[in-house]
């Protein structure tokens, strides 16, 4: 456990501000580089893999900015949440990543991103129900078409709803703050990409993708295109399993990467 804090305010005067600047850098690094690496850098060298045509205006990109920065803060408090809750003995949190063994380190990181797609699933499933898509979730579907920014564009619910999972997780399984940094990083990457609108997962010849376990661009385009179909995060087994996967998610992933083209598959992204 850590050093025992005088004051309750001392303790976050302290703590606070660099757990605040940790979530905000995730979210500059992680957005930010992947926007400047795939949407800038590669652009021209991925115009083959572009999921559709048109491109998000800076209009959409800057309020999805402005709205992953009230998440950033909402995330910050909760990471101060878990601070103080570890300083306290409450939860289990420890700094050496080898203190149970490499083995469990690593099933420790395994099982925090298996179980953050299960939560994802079932909770992306719950906000779009009707009576709960207004106030938690719509916002972040105002980007139609999705860019990196939009990764953290959520209402005020929906960044709580995403928040509260690593706090549950470290109440039932002791992790290393290395484990749970690798897990937030993780995260922000897998969620940075499914934004970017360009298919930048690999293919096999015959157009379905190379690894058809973990969700792809396409996977999560379409998500965003129809709403309906595709709540995975990571991986596709929860939307094959409880058939929500879009009937047209290997023909569409096909089209973004040059396999098997049908010519209407752009056009058919648009009107959904």
């Amino acid at each position: 456990m850590l050093q025992e804090p005088a004051t309750l305010l001392d303790f976050a005067a302290r703590a606070y501000p660099g757990i605040l600047q940790q979530d905000l850098l995730r979210y500059v690094i992680g957005a930010g580089g992947t926007f400047l690496v795939i949407n800038v850098l590669l652009r021209r060298y991925l115009s083959g893999r572009k999921i559709r045509s048109e491109r998000p205006g800076g209009k959409q990109m800057a309020w999805e900015i402005l709205a992953s920065l009230r998440t950033v803060l909402i995330f910050s408090l909760v990471g101060f949440g878990i601070a103080l809750a570890a300083q306290h003995g409450l939860l289990n949190i420890y700094r050496d990543p080898a203190e149970r063994g490499w083995a469990y380190f690593a099933f420790n990181v395994a099982v925090l991103i298996v179980a953050h797609d299960a939560w994802f699933y079932w909770t992306h499933r719950l906000l779009h129900r009707p009576r709960y898509y207004r106030w938690f979730h719509r916002l972040h579907h105002r980007s139609n078409n999705p860019t990196p920014w939009t990764s953290y564009s959520f209402n005020v619910g929906e960044a709580v709803v995403n928040a509260i999972y690593l706090p549950i997780a470290l109440m039932v399984m002791p992790s290393s703050i290395l484990a749970a940094f690798i897990f937030t990083a993780h995260m922000m990457l897998r969620n940075a990409i499914g934004h970017c609108g360009y298919e930048v997962f690999p293919a096999r010849a015959d157009g379905r993708p190379l690894f058809d376990w973990l969700t792809t661009v396409t996977h999560h385009d379409l998500h965003h295109a129809r709403a309906g179909t595709n709540f995975g995060l990571y991986f596709t087994f929860w939307d094959r399993m409880m058939g929500t996967e879009d009937q047209d998610y290997h023909v569409r992933f096909a089209d973004a990467v040059g396999r098997k083209r049908t010519g209407q598959v752009a056009a058919g992204i648009q009107e959904a």
